[in-house]
């Protein structure tokens, strides 16, 4: 099976809604600022439920926040 990687708007995302600051994110999720930046940076991939609670907190569907590419 080949490797693929994950891709993210987050950042984009953040600052198409009003500028929200990678501590302002994880309080809505639940986790801290440096998971929201090691998210943003694709050092790390989220939990499913997580992935959809960061989804959820843009009012975007997931596949507009979160990319999968082989």
């Amino acid at each position: 099976m080949e490797e693929g990687s994950i891709h993210n708007q987050i950042r984009k995302l953040r600052f198409m809604h009003g500028e929200m600051t990678q501590q302002e994110l994880a309080d809505k999720v639940g986790v801290t600022r440096q998971t929201i930046n090691a998210i943003e940076a694709a050092k790390y991939s989220p939990s499913l439920e997580l992935a959809f609670k960061i989804a959820h907190a843009f009012d975007k569907p997931l596949e507009e926040v979160f990319t999968y590419e082989i």
